[in-house]
């Protein structure tokens, strides 16, 4: 358990490169549209759910 950890850390300090500031500025910015497009679309899917059973549940039941 030991060596993986040590091997771990060392592959974290020698084989890892972080990306540049401009490139993390760009990919954020990617990610924060499609989570904004993402949570839209689930409000629309819901809000036509909701308006759909609301409907089949008024026809039903009157």
């Amino acid at each position: 358990m030991f060596t993986y950890i040590k091997e771990s850390v060392e592959e974290l300090r020698n084989s890892i490169t972080l990306p540049s500031r401009a490139e993390s500025s760009n990919l954020m910015v990617i990610v924060a549209v499609f989570s904004i497009l993402f949570a839209l679309a689930t409000w629309g899917v819901d809000t036509v759910f909701s308006k759909v059973i609301k409907l089949y549940f008024n026809t039903v039941l009157n």
